[in-house]
């Protein structure tokens, strides 16, 4: 039976002495809203959508292992971004096994969406999750469609109403697998005032109906560079008025704290500034390449290392035979525009890459890469010369300032990706 009672999100009770940790390893998003602003790298905001850094499932696995040494008070590890656990599949399923494997007294709890959730329900179960928090901000459309710019189902986007119907067709069918399940779930509710603050309580029923154990009200915080970027901060007497009219048809968690994404600690004693280092530490731990056995090349003629990142069309995918290297395949790029949705599509489909040659990169796609445990190597030569620094070793230093053979010459290396191009 699943042990419901140390999940100090969940339980008022125990917020004094059981504490929780998010491990940031779910970077990518499959919905805009309109309050929201993942500049994820801040160090000195306390709001949901923002980490330090962010980690691999092993690094994660490295990172719990520091905190309980430092922290034995910790009862939960759950994924809570800095995007959306399920627009990183891979990431947070294999990072909640290799937690369950390694700490099986922790809880594991997951905050979404819910629009990238079905398929994987009965998995969650399996390992044993008990806990998720949806994100529901409204169940009509025509609310929620001013709340989304966009929704990313696979490849399409949907805006506008047909977004929004979305979205709330999977959360409800998310909500009703949940508690098929016997999860304890949770539902958050971003309070926006002139959008959705007299549309809470309909909520509040709807969840009810569906089973839901409690509710989150959460009021706006307004962020620099959005669209509700002008909308005041609902005031307390405002967030209590709701909350005693939705507490009507369900129990209201009143001591949310809107954590980080990387956020360990009490609630009313958070830790994650001074544990920030243990957080550094496992980040710069070498990636596990086990399940990585390619290098993608951006290259026009198949022999020299001659395009920028962003020009790549498609990708020659190399590895090793024994003998020395072989092409395997070609990949197209995702399609120019989109800023850094692209990158983050880009890191999907070289995921089992450990390094990508090219003649330059920009610092975004660099990060994004990196941070998906794809070293980005910039050079100008052999694809051969490459090749052998990623698999056998050596110095990437001396990569550079070869002749490229065709356009000008970019410096960098993999210890200085970012050479001196953008």
């Amino acid at each position: 039976m699943l042990d419901i009672k140390r999940h100090p999100c969940f339980n008022v009770a125990v917020k004094g002495w059981c504490g929780r940790m998010h491990l940031p390893v779910a970077p990518r998003c499959n919905i805009m809203c309109n309050y929201c602003n993942r500049k994820y790298d801040c160090v000195n905001e306390s709001r949901p959508g923002v980490t330090s850094t962010v980690l691999t499932p092993p690094q994660a696995e490295d990172y719990v292992r520091q905190v309980l040494q430092a922290e034995p008070r910790i009862t939960v590890a759950g994924i809570a971004g800095p995007g959306d656990p399920f627009a990183n599949p891979r990431e947070t399923l294999e990072t909640l096994r290799r937690i369950r494997r390694q700490f099986p007294d922790l809880l594991l709890c997951l905050a979404t969406n819910g629009l990238g959730l079905p398929p994987f329900l009965d998995e969650l179960a399996d390992i044993g999750v008990s806990h998720v928090s949806v994100t529901v901000n409204a169940v009509d459309p025509e609310i929620g469609r001013q709340i989304y710019s966009w929704v990313r189902d696979g490849k399409v986007i949907y805006r506008g109403l047909a977004g929004a119907k979305l979205l709330l067709a999977r959360q409800m069918a998310v909500l009703e697998g949940l508690k098929a399940r016997n999860l304890v779930v949770k539902v958050n509710t971003i309070v926006i005032p002139g959008i959705n603050e007299a549309h809470v309580v309909e909520v509040a029923k709807a969840m009810a109906d569906r089973g839901v154990d409690i509710l989150n009200c959460m009021p706006l915080y307004p962020n620099a560079d959005t669209p509700f970027a002008d909308i005041p901060e609902p005031t307390s007497a405002r967030m209590a008025a709701i909350q005693a009219e939705a507490g009507k048809y369900l129990p209201q968690m009143r001591h949310c704290t809107r954590c980080r994404a990387d956020a360990v600690g009490l609630l009313d004693q958070d830790r994650t500034a001074e544990l920030r280092p243990c957080l550094s530490a496992s980040a710069g731990k070498a990636p596990d390449l086990s399940g990585r056995p390619y290098v993608a090349v951006g290259t026009l003629e198949g022999v020299l290392v001659n395009q920028h990142l962003g020009e790549v069309g498609r990708f020659q995918i190399w590895g090793p035979d024994g003998q020395g290297f072989h092409l395997i395949a070609e990949r197209p790029a995702p399609p120019p525009g989109g800023g850094l949705q692209r990158w983050q599509a880009l890191a999907e489909t070289l995921q089992d890459c450990r390094a990508v040659l090219v003649s330059a990169i920009g610092d975004t796609p660099r990060e994004v890469l990196r941070q998906q445990g794809i070293m980005p190597v910039v050079m100008q030569g052999f694809i051969d010369q490459g090749l052998q620094v990623v698999y056998r070793g050596g110095d990437p230093s001396s990569l550079k300032n070869r002749r490229r053979g065709v356009g000008g010459g970019c410096s960098g290396s993999a210890l200085n990706p970012g050479g001196g191009c953008m």
